[in-house]
């Protein structure tokens, strides 16, 4: 046979490398736009953190990881990363919590189906507003002469107005509490889709086996809803850990940061102290813990699917 005769033709090989190049096409716009807005702006404040005086100082000099210790010797830092850890460690009980309870409501069988679509919109409705919408809202609750306030004088809780937001010792749980009321639907939406979706034929075999109602939920409707409620854990961790709109418009990091985080205290290093390179490193050190909570979300979903 004549090996000429088995080669493939020009013509049909081009065809098929351009078949073969036609999804890379596609995407090249978005890895394009993924590598100068991502990439390379994470490149850069990873060099700024390297260097002493960045942007201020046309000369920048080198100073390795002497911002890094500076940064984890600051007491700032270490207050931010307290209050931190409490804005996001209740923050992410409480919605899973609430988003539990109010997706078990919507979910059972006791009500109809327009009182369910009632009650959907009402629990969902702090997910529709922004941060902007949700923090002049609650200032405005807050306030020494706002509607909590009139409450707290109507039923004689209080013979002093309460500074929610401006008393140290307040301040904190009650920005807390804005985070909570505006992220719990996110779960509530997430595990409700969860419920529907485990089969009735678990139930009614756990019914016939003689399970109770605390029985069947330890033991039939957690362990089906496990892979979403890890997903929700890991995502309103770094949500959280990343939350900086909603602080700053309320409390602005204050009153003398008590409601400082680390998100406020990035910001106030480069924009009000004009410390780019402190600011770069705490920007970095974020970026490391949200990068290994990312990690073990991917390894997680790996091992769902």
């Amino acid at each position: 046979m004549n090996k000429n005769s088995t080669a493939c033709p020009p013509g049909k090989r081009l065809h098929s490398l351009k078949r073969q190049a036609t999804p890379y096409f596609y995407i090249f716009p978005t890895v394009v736009l993924m590598f100068i807005l991502l990439v390379i702006p994470v490149i850069m404040v990873i060099g700024y953190s390297l260097y002493n005086n960045v942007i201020v100082d046309p000369e920048p000099v080198f100073v390795g990881l002497e911002n890094y210790a500076a940064v984890l010797k600051d007491t700032a830092f270490h207050k931010a990363i307290l209050n931190t850890l409490f804005f996001v460690i209740v923050s992410i009980v409480a919605h899973m919590l609430i988003g539990m309870v109010f997706a078990m409501v919507l979910n059972t069988r006791y009500l109809g189906n327009k009182t369910k679509g009632i009650f959907r919109v009402i629990y969902a409705l702090p997910w529709m507003f922004t941060a902007s919408v949700i923090a002049i809202l609650w200032r405005v609750m807050l306030d020494p002469n706002g509607v909590l306030n009139y409450f707290i004088s109507v039923f004689n809780l209080s013979s002093d107005k309460v500074a929610f937001l401006a008393d140290r010792d307040i301040a904190l749980k009650a920005v807390t509490l804005i985070n909570i009321w505006s992220g719990y639907p996110f779960y509530m939406i997430s595990i409700l889709a969860g419920l529907q979706g485990i089969s009735t034929d678990l139930y009614e075999a756990s019914a016939l086996d003689g399970a109770n109602t605390i029985q069947t939920y330890f033991r039939i409707t957690l362990p089906q809803l496990k892979p979403i409620l890890t997903s929700l854990l890991m995502l309103d961790f770094v949500w959280t850990l990343q939350q900086f709109a909603l602080i700053w418009m309320t409390t602005g990091g204050g009153p003398v940061n008590a409601t400082e985080t680390v998100s406020t205290y990035i910001y106030k290093q480069a924009f009000t102290k004009y410390q780019y390179s402190m600011a770069s490193t705490g920007a970095v050190i974020l970026l490391i813990v949200c990068t290994i909570i990312g990690i073990f979300y991917v390894r997680q979903q790996k091992a769902r699917d």
